[in-house]
């Protein structure tokens, strides 16, 4: 097993799987989201840039907003849920840890406050998991701006991960969101 980010990019139908049918947690999660609190947001209320060695995927809708790939598996995706004022910061943080931690296995291996470019608060948290003997990790940043759940994630094999060290942190600074 890969984990979801990894799983979705690398599983048997290539690259349409990354947020599709078959990720572990953030479908199930975006699906309660819907569900319970509305439709996800259209467009792209944020900003992003995409770093060297890295290339970003046309038409990722509906379910991310963007995302962007290595060739080595590292992948980055933001996904933007309309939450109206349903949950702030705290609550969104805690739902996603609880949901990453006690149902989908990974483990905490770290966390602390952020902040976007332009200054809104956040909170990352990086996950690790071990599948087939190699180990996988997985950041979450969790920001909400009005009316808005931004979820930020990047993740792959550890040493791919740590290669791309750079890029990734490059990348999630660029971050503005609207």
């Amino acid at each position: 097993m890969k984990t979801a980010l990894f799983r979705s990019f690398h599983g048997s139908h290539g690259f349409g799987r990354f947020g599709g049918l078959s990720g572990r947690w953030l479908p199930r999660l975006a699906l309660l989201a819907i569900a319970s609190l509305g439709a996800a947001a259209c467009g792209r209320p944020f900003d992003v840039k995409t770093a060297p060695g890295l290339v970003e995927l046309d038409d990722q809708g509906p379910r991310y907003a963007y995302r962007a790939l290595a060739p080595e598996g590292v992948v980055v995706g933001v996904k933007v849920v309309d939450i109206g004022k349903k949950g702030d910061l705290a609550f969104w943080t805690r739902a996603t840890s609880l949901r990453m931690r006690q149902l989908d296995g990974y483990a905490l291996l770290g966390e602390a406050d952020i902040k976007s470019n332009n200054g809104v608060p956040g909170h990352e948290m990086r996950f690790g998991h071990d599948e087939g003997g190699k180990p996988y990790l997985y950041t979450l940043r969790v920001f909400v701006n009005g009316s808005r759940l931004f979820l930020v994630e990047t993740g792959g094999p550890s040493d791919q991960v740590a290669r791309y060290k750079a890029a990734l942190d490059w990348m999630q600074s660029s971050l503005v969101l609207d």
